[in-house]
């Protein structure tokens, strides 16, 4: 389960990667797996494409994706023959996108959500996917983006943000069942990623993940996944912390940036996903 809104916010991180210093340090094998670890537990969710794609046709281009990350939905709109700026922060991930963009051309850019400055301001449409709003530090970091967004737009245009209204927490330490894990293989090597709990703290959601990976042995029982092997090469802890925001508070927040709230829409729940809010605002 990808919590699709989001335990996917190990996500496109505008204002969550590494110093400079810590990249420069990473690792080629590092990075790659980095790359991986996003995919898995982001790149296989669909459900908030054709929200999107309507968003792009009402609005028109050029379109602005904020925390683009490896280019799921910056890609998607590319192909379908938008014009598509992809930010984000995250310098490893912006370059897996350039690296998949085959038939598309797609503009990136790396820089914080919350203090950019692009040559054009002639957007019709800036779009959040995946809870990355909920990422940016709280109310200032929020304002400090609907602000710089908004600055990007032409008159009319719009800002759409999906955020997470109503997880559901879980612990598996407490003897709650764990979701699904996700899987994939690689060289050989088998990624697993199981969630392992969703806390809601006050004005935060914890999402907390055990990320493993599994020497490559062909035909490997599917009951070994998700569990800490004898034989796991790595295993690692993730946390990705959430804002918890509702759509009237971030309505609150655009009249203050200057903007229009719209009636939100809703991108429904799969069987590996929860649903999402996708909350709009004009300039």
């Amino acid at each position: 389960m990808d919590l699709g809104v989001s335990t996917q916010a190990g996500a496109p991180g505008p204002g969550t990667a590494p110093d400079d210093e810590v990249r420069r340090r990473q690792t080629p094998a590092a990075a790659a797996s980095e790359v991986i670890w996003h995919e898995l537990e982001c790149g296989s969710y669909r459900a908030d494409l054709p929200l999107w794609q309507e968003l792009a046709a009402l609005h028109g281009d050029p379109i602005l994706e904020i925390g683009a990350g490896t280019g799921r939905v910056s890609l998607a709109l590319a192909r379908a023959g938008h014009d598509v700026v992809a930010l984000d922060l995250d310098p490893v991930l912006l370059g897996a996108l350039r690296a998949r963009t085959a038939g598309a051309t797609v503009e990136t850019v790396r820089a914080d959500a919350r203090a950019f400055a692009l040559a054009r301001r002639d957007f019709g449409l800036c779009i959040v996917p995946m809870q990355t709003i909920q990422l940016l530090g709280g109310r200032a970091g929020r304002l400090a983006f609907l602000r710089c967004a908004r600055a990007h737009l032409r008159h009319g245009g719009a800002i759409a943000c999906a955020i997470a209204c109503a997880l559901e927490p879980f612990d598996c330490a407490h003897g709650d069942p764990a979701p699904p894990p996700d899987s994939m293989r690689v060289d050989g090597a088998r990624y697993v990623s199981r969630p392992t709990g969703v806390r809601l703290l006050g004005r935060r959601v914890l999402i907390e993940r055990e990320r493993v990976i599994l020497p490559g042995v062909a035909g490997r029982a599917q009951g070994a996944l998700g569990t800490r092997s004898a034989d796991a090469r790595t295993a690692e802890h993730s946390v990705i912390e959430l804002d918890r925001v509702g759509t009237a508070q971030l309505h609150r927040e655009a009249v203050h940036a200057g903007l229009r709230p719209e009636p939100a829409r809703e991108i429904p729940a799969t069987d590996e996903h929860t649903g999402s809010t996708v909350v709009v605002l004009r300039a």
